[in-house]
């Protein structure tokens, strides 16, 4: 299996497609799972793709992994590295491409083994989750009326650890998060003369050292809470005041309070810089995306851990620290309810290393030193020890699946 996985994770890798265009990669996906023997439906809210095994009566389990790769131009030199550049560069720089190779090799192994099982999987490629729009347009779509509702639902996700090994949280693993976009108006002029206008580009300089007050000034030491300036544009030309300054802002806490304070300190501050400034139009702000913290269910965790310790040894299952990275993959579950109308949707999410022996050992004497100096998501030089992180997720994701569905005398199933 690890022969035709790493195949398709060395293709996917080279072939990197962004949010919402995900159309090749969708297209391998479908391939492989239709391949499998699963009934395949593409185009599912955009470039999802849903494959469905049902092998009798019992469970069902859906199983998800992401088809698109981030705006970056990669740097890590790899033989089967990115091919897209110009104009527009992407690289698979989170592991999607990981994901998706191991729930392939997993939906390959679970029917290979379906003499052993009983209930449905149902195996899902979710486009756009960089954005967090991908599951919301699934949901929308129909995911869980045109398909089998499921009872669980399962991901995966490449962290900076050795690889072969997985990481398991207790309470939170990823935080919630809101993106929000600043647009302070200004009035435009030339570079000679500001006195003349606006300048909203000094006001939104101002509102980025302002907001940095939202963490240190405005919220408890104990209370976690991360504010990023991702993004800053205004203006073409050296010689010109423009008449706009656009910001994106991203907020990440454990707790919906938290987030609710900070976004109505952030959008106090906008109002207060502008005028400031002398703006003549108050800015505009609009909430770009947001997500709900990415937890499994505690009778989950606590059955995928054992599964886990069973497959691998208790030495190579270690226990997670909250992140403030975040996912849209919590919709799936009870925190998108509205959305999709299923009540008691369980989930499980659980960390896979990536980085290998080698690398991990040139990256210091400390755990500490080595979770700096490793490439993380989303940098150009993230680079998965493809053979290590492959078979260990495809063996973690078949086992936590196979954990929650019934055995073939169709009671619960074991190993």
């Amino acid at each position: 299996m690890l022969g035709p996985a790493a195949g398709f994770y060395a293709d996917v890798h080279r072939h990197p497609e962004l949010s919402g265009a995900e159309r090749r990669t969708a297209d391998r996906f479908a391939r492989w799972l239709s391949g499998a023997g699963y009934d395949v439906t593409p185009g599912v809210g955009g470039h999802g793709v849903v494959g469905v095994l049902r092998n009798g009566p019992g469970p069902v389990v859906l199983v998800r992994a992401e088809l698109d790769a981030l705006p970056l131009r990669e740097e890590t030199g790899l033989p089967y590295a990115s091919t897209v550049g110009d104009p527009a560069p992407a690289m698979h720089a989170c592991g999607h491409d990981a994901h998706l190779a191991c729930a392939a090799g997993a939906a390959t192994v679970l029917a290979e083994a379906a003499d052993r099982w009983r209930g449905t999987l149902v195996v899902v490629g979710q486009p756009a989750e960089e954005t967090l729009t991908g599951a919301a347009a699934m949901l929308t779509d129909g995911l869980y009326e045109r398909f089998p509702a499921p009872g669980v639902v399962l991901a995966q996700h490449t962290v900076p650890l050795p690889a072969g090994m997985v990481a398991h949280g207790d309470g939170p693993l990823l935080a919630a998060s809101r993106t929000v976009e600043i647009v302070l108006h200004g009035r435009g002029g030339h570079a000679g003369a500001p006195q003349l206008a606006v300048d909203p580009v000094v006001a939104a300089a101002a509102l980025v050292g302002r907001l940095q007050t939202v963490v240190s000034r405005e919220t408890g030491p104990g209370e976690p809470l991360v504010l990023t300036v991702g993004a800053l544009h205004a203006g073409g030309a050296g010689n010109v005041i423009p008449d706009r300054a656009t910001m994106e802002v991203t907020l990440r806490a454990f707790a919906p309070a938290t987030l609710d304070r900070a976004l109505a300190a952030v959008t106090r501050m906008a109002h207060a810089e502008a005028a400031a400034a002398g703006a003549e139009r108050p800015p505009e702000l609009r909430e770009l995306s947001g997500s709900a913290v990415t937890a499994s269910d505690p009778g989950v965790a606590a059955r995928l851990r054992q599964a886990h310790e069973a497959a691998f040894g208790a030495g190579r299952v270690a226990r997670w620290q909250p992140s403030t990275a975040t996912e849209d993959f919590p919709l799936l579950g009870a925190a998108g309810v509205d959305l999709h109308g299923v009540a008691g949707v369980a989930t499980g999410y659980w960390m896979l290393g990536s980085v290998g022996p080698g690398q991990w050992a040139a990256a210091g004497d400390s755990a500490e030193r080595r979770l700096a100096e490793v490439p993380g998501n989303h940098s150009a030089r993230f680079r998965p020890h493809a053979r290590l992180t492959l078979v260990t997720g495809i063996r973690a994701m078949a086992v936590a699946a196979a954990a929650h569905l019934a055995g073939p005398d169709g009671g619960p199933q074991v190993g």
